[in-house]
């Protein structure tokens, strides 16, 4: 499975399926952030006070009508009409937040759009080639989630601010810091080699 969520405790999990997609570290900063950007963002606590409002809302509809014929018909309303454009715009405010968390870390936030558009790719496909993309996801209005086309289109929109961030300072900033990121990941392989060797001998 491709997916990856956050907890309100900022614990965030990342589905190996997603190695599909995320192919470098650069890629995989920016799904952090993009997770990280809900927490920031608050997203959970929204759509726990807009449930709350909402359920307030079809017990006043049982109310009105006992027969229960208006709450049939304002669930499913309240959801595509609400909880889905809400939903929606949770992600495109993550998908912003965490483009700008992943230029301030000094990873390059033309990443993002690498991993969206490989999802798109595979989205687009089958096994045989003849899948089209109306037959794998439903149509936006349906989903709790951006389409593919408008993700890629709005990270085109933000990419120049993003990418201001990162060349801040003629780039100097996040040069110097991906080069101190490279050493740090030099030193923690060779320690992780030199505590395996020492395993084997006391295994030995």
């Amino acid at each position: 499975m491709a997916n990856a969520f956050v907890l309100p405790n900022n614990h965030v999990f990342l589905f190996t399926g997603m190695f599909k997609y995320v192919r470098q570290e650069d890629e995989l900063a920016a799904v952090l952030g993009h997770e990280t950007a809900h927490n920031l963002a608050r997203h959970a606590g929204e759509r726990i006070s807009n449930s709350l409002l909402m359920s307030i809302i079809a017990r006043v509809t049982l109310l009105i009508d006992p027969s229960g014929v208006l709450y049939t018909i304002f669930i499913p309303a309240a959801q595509l009409m609400h909880d889905l454009p809400h939903s929606r715009e949770h992600e495109i405010e993550a998908d912003y937040i965490g483009l700008h968390l992943a230029a301030d870390a000094c990873y390059d936030p033309r990443a993002a759009k690498r991993v969206f558009a490989r999802m798109r790719e595979d989205e687009m496909s089958s096994s045989d080639g003849n899948a089209t993309k109306s037959s794998v996801t439903p149509p936006e209005f349906m989903s709790t989630h951006p389409s593919y086309d408008t993700r890629l289109s709005n990270f085109d929109d933000w990419m120049p601010d993003a990418m201001t961030k990162y060349n801040a300072d003629g780039g100097m900033k996040c040069q110097r810091i991906r080069e101190e990121m490279k050493q740090a990941r030099k030193l923690a392989a060779l320690e992780a080699s030199r505590r395996e060797q020492q395993q084997r001998q006391y295994v030995v």
